[in-house]
């Protein structure tokens, strides 16, 4: 990209948008160059902080003319380096911070623009008596931009979905500076191709989502909290097949390994294991009830005293209060970062059909650690939909940027293998960004690159969206 072209958009920008919204500060821009994990290093020469969707048309036309690339950005969350921009410094940064409004919240819907901090919404929609079902770790940073562009999941995806069946409506700019108003979230709308979902995951690709309208449920009346102590994850997916042919008010139900745990309790100030006795897996189960509906408390109780009785499970507490409730969530929430302060380690977000998830979370760790010499290969997850968070921590005392450069493509290799060989996907919530360019062209189907590829193409010719992220123009390299 020639600095000639980027000076130029930024004259142009700061007579179109004023000065608050262009900044060439080196400093201003530096904190949006990392992602969250550290693991990738940009380089813009501008940022751009448009405040509403016109804006954001105004800078995506000056891009096209003076052929300047573009890459999206709301909290700086994502997992797989999708808001990025590339170390060569061949684009600039569009943050939607400031496009932080909660435009309406009325008739079970939601209508948040980009910026929109998914705790604020939680808060906004409580306010309404209603509420937001999809949560996540980073829910105080994290965007609804970002996570409608990635399809984010969460720990309610075993009873709501993910962002895409949340997501009814999606106002977006397209690569050509024109506007797709798509918030109106008709229950009928046969007008051909559906430009909302198609943008859906894209991550940034192939328009930039400035606002979205949300599906809301009823807020929670009351909700039961456990944690449950089992031998195996198989004893899991046991127990959670017995759960949801007796009630359909499960909504989480999450498998954790002792290690993953014990990182975890070491990690957070003050915090205990639940169980006071050991045990190899771990799972933490949140059943709701509407305002109204009867206590979950007395399911919970019934449910789990029927799998202690028969053996299922080993040992299993309630939790007595919201704050022991919150206690047992933070130990889950906390697991990526626990993991990333012990070391480093090559993280797969996958996922494989549920019925073959707990043999996958156990054999294919024990065929990672006996492939790649003192290596520890863990598995946590989403039991209810498949999804495994699969990491492989380096051997001690690893030169972490050797082990990042060379041995850790060729963990992701071996493990994207066990995934395909099992029916399952290398991104289960996460996305492509540039982490996994190369691995989903060396895995996906050719008819489904090609269709992603003709995509792209028609909507974004000349490449200026989210460049190096998802999919490219031109085959890309496969991972080493």
């Amino acid at each position: 990209m020639r600095t000639d072209a980027v000076a130029a958009m930024v004259a142009d920008a700061r007579e179109l948008l004023g000065e608050r919204a262009v900044s060439t500060d080196p400093e201003r821009i530096a904190p949006w160059l990392t992602d969250w994990r550290g693991r990738f290093h940009g380089a813009s020469a501008a940022l751009f902080e448009p405040a509403n969707t016109a804006g954001v048309a105004g800078i995506v036309t000056l891009a096209a003319r003076h052929g300047v690339a573009l890459v999206p950005q709301g909290g700086n969350t994502s997992m797989v380096g999708g808001a990025t921009p590339p170390a060569d410094g061949s684009a600039v940064i569009v943050s939607l911070r400031r496009m932080n409004r909660i435009r309406a919240v009325a008739g079970g819907q939601a209508v948040a623009e980009s910026g929109v901090i998914l705790q604020h919404l939680h808060d906004a929609a409580a306010q309404a008596g209603q509420r937001f079902p999809l949560t996540l770790g980073a829910r105080g940073s994290a965007t609804i931009g970002g996570l409608v562009s990635t399809n984010a999941g969460g720990t309610q995806v075993l009873r709501w979905g993910t962002m895409r069946r949340l997501v009814l409506g999606v106002e977006a700019v397209l690569p050509d500076g024109s506007v797709h108003d798509g918030l109106a979230a008709l229950p009928k709308d046969n007008r051909g191709y559906d430009l909302t979902q198609l943008l859906v995951g894209a991550e940034g690709t192939l328009g930039i989502v400035t606002a979205a309208t949300l599906r809301l449920v009823p807020a929670i009346g009351a909700r039961a909290v456990a944690w449950a102590g089992i031998a195996d994850p198989q004893a899991g997916l046991t127990l959670l097949r017995r759960m949801q042919a007796a009630t359909d008010s499960i909504e989480s139900f999450e498998i954790i390994p002792a290690d993953s745990l014990a990182l975890a309790v070491a990690h957070l100030p003050g915090a205990r294991p639940p169980l006071a006795g050991p045990h190899p897996w771990h799972l933490l189960i949140e059943a709701v009830a509407g305002t109204g509906e009867a206590s979950p408390d007395a399911l919970l109780v019934r449910l789990l005293g029927d799998a202690l009785a028969d053996g299922v499970v080993g040992d299993a507490v309630l939790a007595t209060s919201e704050a022991q409730a919150q206690a047992f969530w933070a130990l889950r929430d906390s697991l990526s970062a626990a993991e990333k302060a012990a070391g480093p380690a090559v993280q797969h977000d996958i996922s494989v059909p549920v019925d073959a998830m707990p043999r996958f979370m156990v054999e294919t760790a024990a065929a990672a650690e006996a492939r790649f010499a003192g290596t520890h290969a863990t598995a946590f997850g989403h039991l209810g939909d498949g999804n495994v968070h699969f990491h492989v921590r380096a051997p001690a005392g690893a030169d972490p940027a050797h082990w990042y450069a060379q041995d850790a493509p060729v963990v992701t290799c071996f493990v994207h293998d066990a995934v395909v060989a099992a029916g399952g996907s290398i991104s289960a919530e996460h996305g492509i960004g540039q982490m996994k360019l190369g691995e989903l062209a060396r895995t996906a189907p050719p008819a489904r690159l090609a269709a992603l590829r003709a995509v792209k193409a028609g909507l974004d010719p000349h490449g200026l969206f989210n460049p190096g992220k998802l999919v490219s123009l031109a085959p890309a390299p496969p991972s080493k």
